[in-house]
């Protein structure tokens, strides 16, 4: 039997994101955490698209300083790298290990196609309870989701095809649609209630605990 793949995004979809990133401006700029959170996820997808392609250290980087600007907070020139250094240590969400241990005795390989660099993954898979069977970042396609490019190096290196992959992820813009255009099979985990349309999506679920019997729906109908 052929593999079969579950492909996973990682930070918002397994890492606390969220947490991660108004911890830190919380610790940055006390009482501001939540406005820190909420400028950071619109601004950092304008960082990762601008110019020549960097590395996600950069981004987080860049986009930390441009969150200050835009609401006027005053970032020392030391703390600029203060994401670079906690995102280490950002929790993945509680449910991650039962299902994902699950799924692999399933029979299901499990990758991951993450928006950041290869040192920072190497660090963050030493929090999550489950070991995966291939990785793909950004530095490896010099591209950040919602670029396909993670998706087709992936299928090109794996063989993945469509009957025997889901990809699994939070992220409407960086993750849902661009493997819905590939036509590969998506759960949207869809924790925060957004407005986007499912119907993109072949299963939603609002977490991880949902997600086994969603994977044995999708392959129960294929």
């Amino acid at each position: 039997m052929a593999d079969r793949w579950l492909t996973f995004d990682c930070f918002g979809t397994l890492i606390d994101w969220r947490h991660g990133i108004r911890t830190t401006g919380e610790l940055l700029f006390p009482g501001r955490g939540a406005e820190f959170l909420d400028a950071y996820a619109t601004i950092e997808a304008e960082v990762e698209t601008e110019g020549s392609f960097r590395r996600y250290r950069a981004v987080l980087t860049e986009t930390a300083r441009r969150v200050a600007r835009q609401l006027s907070l005053d970032l020392k020139p030391d703390d600029a790298t203060a994401l670079v250094s906690t995102i280490p240590y950002w929790p993945p969400f509680a449910a991650v290990g039962p299902a994902l241990s699950e799924l692999r005795r399933e029979g299901w390989r499990l990758a991951l196609l993450t928006n950041c660099d290869r040192d920072i993954i190497a660090l963050t898979q030493r929090r999550l309870p489950v070991s995966f069977d291939a990785v793909v970042t950004a530095e490896d396609v010099a591209a950040y989701k919602p670029s396909p490019a993670h998706f087709l190096l992936f299928k090109s290196t794996f063989g993945a095809s469509a009957d025997a992959w889901i990809h699994v992820a939070q992220s409407y813009f960086h993750d849902v649609r661009p493997a819905s255009e590939l036509a590969i099979r998506r759960i949207w985990v869809n924790r925060q209630g957004e407005s986007d349309d499912p119907a993109l999506a072949d299963a939603v679920v609002s977490g991880l605990v949902e997600l086994p019997e969603a994977v044995r729906r999708l392959t129960a109908v294929t």
